[in-house]
C-alpha cells in the first residue's frame, strides 16, 4: 500500500496572498453591502458579520487561553462578546438610548464591561470545579476587550454621526491593508534586521519602515480621490493617520503572535485552511478601530 506523500507547506508569499484574499473577500461584501443603498441590507449583513467575528474571533481567543492550561468562562464571554455587539449597534442605530451620540454609546458600553464583570464573578460563585476565579475572570473579561469591545469601533466609525461614516471605514480598512502589504513586499526584498524574533521572527525593521511609507502614500492618494466624501480630512491628515494606522496593524499582528506563541499553536484557528483563523485575518485591525475613532473625535472633530 503506498502512503501518500504529505502536502508541501505553504511559502510566506502563499500564506500572505491566502490572507490577504480571504480578507479582500470578507471586507467585500461587507463593504458591498454598506454601500448597496439598501438600509435593512446594508445595517443586517453589517451586523451580522461583525457578530459572527466577534464570536469566532473570542472563541479561538478562548482556545488559545485553554491551550495555556488557563480558566476561562467561554460560553459566558462569547455570550457577552454578542450582547455587547448586538447592544452597541442599537445605540448607534438610535433603538436604543439617543441616536447621534458617540458619548451615549461610550456610556452603553461602559455600564456593560461594569455588569460583566459582576456577572463573571456571580458565575465563579456558582463554580464546583473551577477554583482559578482570578484567573478566569481576568481571561475571560481581557477576551471581551480584545475581540468584540475592539470590533466594536468598526460599528462606531460606520455610524459616526455628521459624517460619510462608510467612506472614512473603507479608508480605515484599505490603509490597515496596505500595511500589510507594504511590510511583507519590502521586508522579502531587503529585510535583514529582525524586530522581536522570539515573537515573530518574520518581522524586520526593514519591512515596518515599508508598511509605514506604503501606508502614508496610499493615504495621501485615498484622501485626494475622496475629498469629497471626507472633507475634514486633508493631506497632513491623511499623512499622520497612515503613519499611525499602518504602526499599530504591526502591533497588533505581534501581538496577536505573541498570544499564540505562548499557547504554542501556529494559527489562532482552523477556518482557512492553510491560513489560519479569524483573529489571523482581524490582528492588524483590532487596535487601528479605536485610534481610527479617537482621531475621527478627537483631532478632526467632526462632531
Amino acid at each position: 500500500m503506498v502512503t501518500p506523500a504529505a502536502a508541501a507547506p505553504l511559502s510566506k508569499g502563499q500564506i500572505f496572498l491566502r490572507r490577504l484574499s480571504s480578507f479582500l473577500m470578507l471586507w467585500t461584501v461587507i463593504l458591498g453591502a454598506l454601500f448597496s443603498g439598501n438600509r435593512v441590507i446594508s445595517d443586517g449583513v453589517f451586523l451580522l458579520i461583525m457578530v459572527v467575528l466577534a464570536a469566532l474571533g473570542l472563541a479561538e481567543f478562548y482556545r488559545l487561553v485553554e491551550a495555556r492550561g488557563l480558566a476561562c468562562f467561554r460560553n459566558c464571554g462569547i455570550a457577552g462578546g454578542v450582547l455587547l455587539m448586538v447592544g452597541t449597534f442599537l445605540n448607534l442605530e438610535g433603538w436604543v438610548g439617543m441616536s447621534n451620540s458617540p458619548a451615549r454609546v461610550n456610556d452603553f458600553e461602559t455600564s456593560f464591561l461594569i455588569l460583566f464583570v459582576l456577572g463573571l464573578c456571580l458565575r465563579q460563585f456558582v463554580s464546583r470545579v473551577n477554583d482559578a476565579g482570578i484567573a478566569a475572570i481576568s481571561t475571560t473579561l481581557f477576551g471581551l476587550m480584545y475581540v468584540p469591545w475592539l470590533l466594536n469601533f468598526i460599528q462606531k466609525i460606520n455610524f459616526f454621526p455628521h459624517v460619510q461614516g462608510h467612506f472614512y471605514l473603507l479608508y480605515f480598512v484599505l490603509i490597515t491593508k496596505f500595511s500589510d502589504t507594504g511590510a511583507y513586499v519590502v521586508g522579502s526584498l531587503i529585510g535583514r534586521h529582525k524586530m522581536i524574533p522570539r515573537i515573530s521572527p518574520g518581522k524586520t525593521w526593514e519591512g515596518f519602515g515599508g508598511a509605514i511609507v506604503v501606508s502614508m502614500i496610499a493615504s495621501i492618494v485615498f484622501v485626494h480621490l475622496a475629498a469629497a466624501q471626507m472633507p475634514a480630512m486633508n493631506w497632513v491628515h491623511a499623512a499622520i493617520l497612515g503613519a499611525i494606522l499602518s504602526s499599530a496593524a504591526v502591533v497588533g499582528d505581534l501581538i496577536e503572535s505573541l498570544f499564540k506563541r505562548e499557547a504554542r499553536v501556529k494559527d489562532s484557528g482552523h477556518i482557512f485552511p492553510g491560513i489560519g483563523g479569524i483573529l489571523d485575518l482581524l490582528d492588524s485591525l483590532l487596535f487601528n478601530a479605536p485610534l481610527m475613532y479617537i482621531y475621527l473625535r478627537h483631532v478632526l472633530k467632526t462632531y
